[in-house]
């Protein structure tokens, strides 16, 4: 066999790999979903019994009050749909406008998102929920009622900022790639700025639009941390992932309630990705070339 085809055969063994690696845990998870906490604490590699299970267990989840997940959905729905559609409009925008008014001021801008992406969100946590509690408490007599902790306003308004900086450098590299003719044509047509960009540029980003919904939205209807901080536990708005973490007590934990109800979270952003996903790689590859 001559040293092409061995290659071929090590890196296709190397593809499945890495696949059965990253496929394995879902697998588990729904293998798990379909037994009881029991079965699960005596052999979690094993086949389930009832196959069956995995919907009472659905059942459970979805009419256990304490849980409350038919609500739990809707406020993760809000929130990531609020989110995803600010953070896609104003990030664009921004790009836009970074990438037509070339100068140091707005290279230093740019600068600045792209640092942002590298700042773990650990080491801003307190300063931001200080001063969003600073903030709720010195508004003005006619919002006496408004507040960023604990309320859809707030959770949104820090998605908003942390998904800029990565969705920003994302916009701009492609719009690189955007000839300046086509916008000049258009407003040789009678088009004013934004005009232009809706209804000429906008159209032309729609795969850069995808791939940053979808980041984005992964990382915001699967993130815990901002959400607990944010809205604490036991609060009326609440998401999935802190609904899951009722489950987990103490002392006991209920590992087919936490299994199943991971994988009713799963299921909407597997279904959003299938549909997506040429989209998503055409995106990430112009965002990158350009």
């Amino acid at each position: 066999m001559s040293m092409i085809k061995w290659k071929k055969v090590f890196l296709e063994l190397f593809a499945l790999l890495v696949f059965v690696l990253f496929v394995s845990p879902l697998l588990l998870i729904v293998i798990n979903s379909a037994k009881s906490s029991r079965e699960i604490l005596m052999n979690p590699l094993s086949l389930p019994e009832n196959w069956g299970q995995i919907w009472e267990n659905f059942m459970t989840i979805w009419n256990n009050p304490s849980i409350d997940y038919p609500n739990s959905f809707l406020s993760s729905v809000i929130i990531t749909v609020i989110s995803l559609a600010m953070i896609s409009l104003i990030s664009s925008l921004a790009a836009w406008g970074l990438v037509r008014h070339k100068s140091k001021t707005s290279s230093l801008i740019f600068y600045l998102f792209v640092a942002s992406m590298v700042i773990p969100f650990q080491v801003v946590m307190y300063p931001l929920i200080t001063w969003f509690r600073i903030l709720s408490m010195n508004v003005t007599e006619p919002l006496m009622n408004f507040s960023l902790l604990r309320s859809y306003p707030g959770i949104i308004l820090a998605y908003i900022g942390f998904g800029m900086g990565m969705s920003v450098f994302m916009f701009h590299g492609f719009l690189k790639g955007v000839p300046l003719e086509i916008e000049e044509a258009a407003e040789i047509d009678g088009a004013n700025k934004l005009q232009t960009f809706f209804y000429v540029v906008m159209p032309i980003m729609k795969p850069i639009y995808v791939t940053i919904i979808i980041l984005n939205g992964i990382w915001i209807w699967n993130d815990f941390l901002l959400p607990m901080q944010l809205l604490g536990v036991g609060n009326e708005i609440q998401t999935l992932p802190i609904a899951i973490s009722n489950f987990a007590g103490s002392y006991t934990k209920q590992w087919d309630m936490i299994l199943s109800s991971s994988l009713m979270i799963m299921i909407p952003i597997i279904i959003v990705f299938l549909f997506a996903q040429k989209q998503i790689l055409k995106g990430m590859v112009d965002g990158a070339i350009k």
